[in-house]
């Protein structure tokens, strides 16, 4: 009985072409949105999973109230984890880790930059990593050892053993390797290279770990099942203002499965992060699904005049609704199962594409049960609503009205396809508008005025030996006419890398805290950025400098300063303020300018910033500013950066979701016209008589185009009344945690209404003139 079922479905599929192949392509590019969107969503939603520990790991995080303005700051003291790990039963382990960091590693003559962390000794206590060799008992207990992931291991070692044998550290430090890990999955909040532990011994370190106020570092936690939250909360807070004077600061763990999705706080509170985006394309996968199974029934019960008679006979020879209803499912099942394998080719084709524009590396594993289990959802959900009005509505009909030919078919399904037809046109409009409001709001931040000049500005690391060679490469870069300025700085330009409370000065309100960024910077920063100023003078390297201060416009404006310049700051030691600058947004672009204050540090650095003087070819100028850093900095492999290019990267993710709003609205647009150009076709298929019969008494072309398309413009206007308040909605309230954001513009929803309206036209005027030009005759003989 079930072969006979899919049988008689395959051959009505194979007998109506046209609506097989519609329906057919456009579930197959629903399927295949879908696919793209889940796998990116599991890859999302599955951040850190690997770790056996995931459920117990917690990082310690501080909210600072300067001045009720709270800062969440995740940078603690060193000796807090310590501390931490003795104070309470529910801490099992208790970790400090560095910031993410660069460091030139050579072996005899290779020397290559890798990123990595430098890690207490329970660090693989907490954290789970597959090793390859060695373990993670012995793995950081030589505080001179090296731990490297299998890549980088195979970088400097290629197939020799790599154990013990030893990496020099930026020239001046030597490390043993004492095992070897597998690389971090893609979805690890943890990025590395290699780990080395803590040298306690070195005299900085062992400095570190007697300073409470100096907050420099991560603290990582492992607590037993189920831990009281609430009570380590107040631990932590009780033992950071027992050891200093931190009574602005609240402290609290943060959960690991909230690190990737919930990563974002304002004012001090928790507002999301990327769980907002994984529900945005959660949503519009299911979208673009139902818009592909809306396409299904409109086509089937558009062509459902074809289909009373055969129900009428099958209920005439005794089947019943039951058997009627599985076997229109079964055509959907067939037609589903197409698409999907359809889809699955689809998606590995594209997928090292899709892979690049996500910056993922995500894989379609078809061996894994969790493959299946997704597949058979997707499968099923589909057929099931694909299918299910069509079939409940076919298997309906009653025979005998049927074969006396007094039932119209169609008639029924008006309203219901209207319905949905209309749906369909209020999604479009909400995709478009959508898309285009977060393409207005990336370019409004781009052309805000980030205070300097990043076109042509070029950042070289600094390193020992370009700080002591400073002032060779400067002149030498500044008499060859390719250099314009150069400056050094303890950061770049593009990041803060110093977070200070405020200086104290004669007549600060008592209570008064205020979160600042720090700069430390040689000479020529303003000329060399671009930078205004906009009271006093840069530093001019004479011996003032290292007493001297440069605030920015937000900094004097959250002190509340009136005459700043010559006023006196005590910070550590006092400083006399010698000039105010321009703000520069140095952190997100789309968050107001950050308070900063700037002091004269002409020894060490972190960064060397250059213009390149106009007119002069890049290419041209970084091959001299390689020559000039190689012969003065021989033992670094030369690297360069263009700053404009590292801004841009403050917008990846604004980016990508708005490239992956762009190709998934257009092919759910494109669905869309799939089906709208269907059941344009079956409509007029079922007019061609009355097509005829008006064009021979006279109706023009035109006529007849507005005769068969009034019907869907008017669901446009439907669809544009419905769709307009509920994006202006939903895209204010996305807009909402933007400081610095635009305001939509009424006119960008009647402007996408024209446009839906100019193509719901087109698409149904290729089917409509067709037929309308065509001749009479040929109608007219049809019965």
């Amino acid at each position: 009985m079930f072969k006979n079922y899919f049988k008689t479905a395959w051959r009505n599929l194979f007998r109506n072409k046209g609506f097989s192949i519609t329906n057919i392509l456009g579930l197959t590019i629903g399927i295949s949105c879908t696919t793209f969107i889940l796998l990116w969503v599991y890859d999302e939603l599955t951040y850190d999973r690997f770790q056996k520990n995931y459920d117990n790991i917690y990082q310690v995080i501080a909210n600072r109230d300067f001045n009720n303005q709270v800062f969440t700051d995740r940078s603690m003291a060193l000796p807090l984890a310590r501390a931490l790990e003795n104070s309470s039963p529910q801490i099992k382990h208790a970790v400090v880790t560095t910031y993410q960091q660069q460091n030139i590693l050579a072996y005899n003559n290779k020397k290559i930059k890798k990123d990595g962390y430098v890690a207490s000794d329970h660090f693989f206590d907490i954290f789970t990593w597959q090793f390859v060799k060695g373990n993670a008992a012995t793995a950081l207990k030589d505080p001179h050892s090296i731990v490297l992931t299998e890549d980088a291991a195979k970088a400097f070692f290629g197939n020799e053993d790599p154990i013990n044998k030893v990496l020099t550290i930026d020239n001046n430090q030597t490390a043993k390797v004492s095992a070897v890990v597998k690389h971090a999955p893609g979805n690890s909040t943890f990025q590395f290279d290699w780990i080395r532990p803590f040298n306690y011994d070195d005299p900085g370190t062992k400095q570190s770990m007697n300073e409470w106020i100096n907050s420099s570092w991560n603290i990582f936690l492992l607590t037993v099942p189920q831990a009281d939250t609430a009570l380590l909360n107040k631990t932590v807070t009780k033992i950071k203002r027992e050891h200093g004077n931190d009574e602005i600061s609240s402290y609290f763990v943060f959960p690991m499965n909230h690190w990737h999705l919930y990563s974002d706080f304002e004012n001090g509170k928790n507002i999301g992060g990327m769980i907002e985006y994984v529900r945005l394309f959660s949503i519009i996968a299911v979208i673009i699904l139902l818009i592909a199974c809306i396409n299904f029934m409109n086509l089937s019960t558009a062509r459902s005049e074809k289909r009373a008679k055969e129900v009428g006979i099958r209920k005439t020879l005794g089947s019943n609704r039951k058997q009627l209803l599985f076997q229109f499912f079964c055509e959907s099942f067939i037609l589903t199962l197409i698409a999907f394998v359809l889809a699955i080719v689809v998606v590995i084709l594209l997928l090292p594409l899709f892979n690049a524009m996500v910056d993922k590396h995500l894989s379609l594993n078809v061996m894994q049960p969790v493959f299946w289990v997704m597949a058979s959802g997707t499968i099923l959900f589909t057929a099931f609503v694909a299918g299910s009005y069509p079939a409940l509505y076919l298997s309906s009909f009653n025979p005998v009205k049927v074969l006396k030919g007094t039932i119209v078919a169609g008639r029924k399904t008006i309203l219901p396809r209207h319905v949905l037809v209309t749906l369909q046109f209020a999604i479009s409009i909400l995709l478009i508008s959508a898309t285009i409001i977060v393409y207005q709001q990336i370019q409004h931040v781009k052309g805000r005025d980030m205070g300097y000049n990043p076109n042509g500005l070029v950042m070289i690391p600094s390193t020992p030996d370009t700080d002591k060679n400073f002032a060779v490469i400067r002149n030498q870069l500044l008499s060859s006419g390719i250099i314009t300025n150069i400056t050094r700085t303890s950061s770049p330009i593009t990041e803060i890398w110093w977070n200070t409370g405020a200086p104290d000065y004669d007549g600060k309100p008592a209570n008064s805290q205020i979160i600042m960024g720090g700069l430390a910077t040689d000479v020529d920063f303003s000329k060399t950025m671009n930078v205004k100023m906009l009271q006093g003078h840069d530093f001019t390297g004479t011996p003032a400098d290292s007493t001297s201060m440069i605030l920015n416009k937000a900094a004097v404006d959250a002190m509340k300063l009136k005459n700043p310049v010559g006023m006196q700051m005590r910070y550590g030691k006092t400083y006399t303020v010698i000039g105010v600058i321009d703000n520069v947004i140095m952190t997100s672009p789309f968050e107001p300018a950050y308070p900063m204050l700037m002091v004269y540090e002409n020894r060490s650095s972190g960064m060397n910033t250059m213009r390149i003087k106009a007119g002069v070819p890049a290419q041209k100028a970084i091959a001299f500013l390689e020559a000039a850093f190689r012969k003065n900095n021989p033992s670094v492999p030369f690297e360069y950066k263009f700053v404009d290019q590292e801004f841009q990267k403050k917008f990846l993710t604004e980016k990508l979701i708005g490239k992956l709003t762009n190709i998934f609205s257009a092919l759910a647009i494109f669905i869309c016209c799939l089906g709208l150009a269907g059941l344009a076709s079956f409509t007029i298929e079922k007019r061609f008589r009355e097509i005829g019969v008006r064009k021979v008494l006279g109706a023009s072309v035109q006529q007849l185009l507005m005769l068969i398309s009034k019907e869907f413009l008017k669901l446009v206007v439907i669809a544009f009344v419905i769709a307009m308040p509920l994006t202006y909605w939903l895209m204010s309230n996305w807009l909402d945690k933007y400081n610095y954001r635009i305001t939509i513009s009424l006119w960008l929803f009647f402007i996408v209404g024209i446009a839906m309206f100019l193509l719901t036209l087109i698409v149904v005027s290729l089917n409509t003139v067709r037929v309308a030009s065509g001749s009479p005759v040929k109608s007219l003989k049809t019965e």
